[in-house]
């Protein structure tokens, strides 16, 4: 079961930090992709959110885990 996770953080800095957090924490072979995730009818780059997506190929990864990850960082795991 290919299962995908979504942390959703406030900018590209925080979110290239948790990528790097979650590879070393989780022993990940590969950094997860970013995702530039624009708020409706915001054009600004200032106003977009930035999605970590973390593939789980083996549904290995633990969701609470992950979410606290986010939470320390000022995001949140979305929900499936």
């Amino acid at each position: 079961m290919n299962v995908r996770h979504v942390l959703v953080l406030p900018d590209r800095d925080t979110a290239e930090e948790v990528a790097r957090e979650v590879v070393d924490r989780f022993g990940l072979p590969e950094e997860p992709q970013l995702v530039r995730d624009a708020l409706a009818g915001e054009d600004d780059a200032e106003d977009a959110q930035w999605l970590v997506v973390l593939e789980d190929p083996n549904d290995r990864l633990d969701a609470t885990a992950l979410d606290e990850l986010a939470a320390d960082y000022d995001g949140w795991l979305e929900a499936p």
